[in-house]
């Protein structure tokens, strides 16, 4: 009989959930951490979470029967993914669970803000009737920008439509069809649309892509008097930039659920006019607690009852054996999926997939599955792995098929993928799998060559002349950036003609290395695209 432990404060319903699962036992024991912890997980088959228990590496050491672990909750950083991963313990989120009361504080701040709720409630308090004081800005008629349009961003969307506000989003994995279709202008840069907005609202989560998304350099592009709203992750506005714009005035008003250090409870933004924060309530509604806890339960009661995998961040529903046979191309193509997504960074409007070989023989869905994680790796909240990823992606409108030819090329086996841009711009990357571990590129929109798949790549295309890769050498050396592998690629036998250079680099190039590059004579593009390191692997792959 699988025994349950709830480690943190879960909903009534969650509880009484529990209690009639069939052949499920549980008890509640909050609070742990330590000895405690690893003691009390090691007595029981599944476990249920929020945030406020530390699930650490030395909290599942040697444990032997732990099979499960649900976060009652989206973020799983409380948990750590790898430890468990090695541990053969899945790990599992309620992703849908809080969208609305999210979204619904999202619209809140955003009206809150417009007609100085905070401020005008605080005067009375204070016993004065400042009613001239504190006019208001109604949001009907203005410009909303969603920058995400995940579950919550859209959920902000249509409410925004609701108010008869006019939206603008900015999502690379959305399509412009799927947008118009919503009633949303679909725009492929956040800086394009900045000059429209009269507010902007994020919610996307927090990566190297997106921290200080507006920073001072957007301030100049930021329409006079606009209102900016945050209620994802703290980090994505500069707080010192939104100081700097209140002041200026070029900011009109910010409101902020999250802050990039929590518990936040001193900030130059808090007392300053025209500001309006909270705690990270988010989520905090007795509806999403409830929803996510129901959600939790279930997902934990089937996967022990049943063996069903739903929402797990940390593994994918493939056997041992299949993985290892599939390892080496699951790498070239959660890689190919990371390059495509590099090459085509304005968006996606469709992906296919040709398997050639032997490896078309095997199960290729898996390998789709895995591109498809390599291609939204990063751009949304969701853990993405070999379980979500295809459904991502046609959530988001990005059409993908693929198709298998059991025929032999150039190699035994080869995988390569057509992507086509939101402009109509298409890519075609082709690669394979040398020895039994070594993925490669072998060929890029027609040009043949022999590429390594990892770290920093500049992929460049010029006119097959003299001297190209000397310059380019050249600009690097003076910039003081490594060059480790070069290859290069031709479209036909005669020299004169286009052609397409790779180069893998010890670190990524400064901007003016690049712009360098990009002004040499007979370069028509230049690329900076990063892949993972060599042996690098996804947390599901390991």
């Amino acid at each position: 009989m699988p025994s349950v432990i709830v480690l943190d404060t879960l909903s009534q319903e969650g509880l009484d959930l529990l209690k009639a699962a069939p052949g499920v036992t549980f008890e509640v024991r909050t609070g742990l951490k330590g000895d405690a912890l690893r003691s009390a997980l090691a007595e029981f088959d599944g476990a249920i979470c929020r945030s406020g228990v530390k699930i650490t590496a030395e909290s599942l050491e040697g444990n032997r029967r732990l099979r499960a672990i649900v976060r009652a909750g989206v973020g799983v950083d409380n948990i750590d993914r790898a430890a468990a991963t090695r541990a053969g313990i899945v790990v599992m989120n309620t992703p849908a669970g809080n969208t609305l009361s999210t979204a619904e504080h999202a619209i809140t701040l955003m009206l809150a803000l417009s007609r100085n709720i905070a401020p005008a409630y605080q005067s009375l308090i204070e016993g004065r009737w400042d009613r001239s004081k504190y006019m208001g800005a109604q949001v009907a008629g203005k410009t909303l920008g969603v920058v995400g349009l995940g579950r919550i961003g859209l959920a902000v969307a249509m409410r925004a439509l609701a108010l008869e506000m006019c939206v603008l989003g900015y999502d690379p994995f959305f399509s412009n069809e799927k947008a118009k279709e919503l009633g949303i202008e679909s725009f492929t840069t956040v800086d394009e649309m900045l000059p429209r907005v009269d507010y902007l609202t994020v919610h996307t989560p927090l990566t190297e892509e997106t921290r200080n998304l507006i920073d001072r350099p957007q301030l100049d592009r930021l329409k006079p008097g606009v209102r900016l709203i945050n209620a994802a992750r703290g980090g994505i506005y500069n707080e010192a930039a939104l100081v700097e714009g209140l002041k200026s005035g070029k900011i009109g008003g910010v409101a902020l659920d999250v802050f990039t250090e929590e518990p936040c409870t001193a900030s130059p933004l808090f007392g300053m006019p025209n500001v309006l924060c909270t705690p990270h309530l988010g989520a905090s509604t007795e509806e999403a607690q409830t929803l996510v806890a129901v959600e939790a339960v279930n997902l934990l009661v089937d996967f022990l009852t049943t063996g069903q995998i739903k929402n797990a961040v940390n593994i994918a529903a493939l056997d041992a054996k299949a993985l290892e046979q599939l390892r080496g191309y699951l790498d070239v193509a959660y890689r190919l999926g990371r390059m495509a997504a590099g090459l085509i960074p304005s968006g996606l409007k469709a992906c296919h997939l040709h398997y050639r070989g032997e490896i078309a023989t095997r199960e290729t869905k898996v390998l789709t599955s895995a591109f498809s994680a390599g291609l939204l790796q990063g751009a949304l909240a969701e853990d993405v792995n070999l379980v979500n990823a295809s459904l991502l992606l046609e959530e988001r409108g990005i059409a993908l098929s693929s198709e298998s030819r059991r025929e032999m090329g150039a190699f035994r086996s080869s995988m390569g993928v057509e992507v086509e841009g939101l402009g109509g711009e298409t890519r075609r990357i082709v690669g394979a799998v040398f020895g039994h571990s070594m993925p490669r590129l072998v060929s890029l929109d027609g040009y043949r060559l022999e590429a390594f798949l990892d770290g920093w790549l500049l992929v460049f295309t010029h006119k097959d002349v003299p001297g190209i890769i000397g310059g380019v050498g050249t600009v690097f050396g003076e910039h003081k950036v490594n060059i480790a592998q070069m290859s290069v690629g031709r479209a036909g036998d005669a020299p004169g003609g286009e052609a397409v250079g790779i180069l893998n680099l010890d670190a990524e190039p400064p901007a003016a290395a690049l712009e360098a590059v990009r002004k040499l004579p007979a370069i028509t593009s230049a690329t900076v695209i990063h892949l993972p390191r060599a042996g690098e692997l996804p947390s599901w792959l390991q």
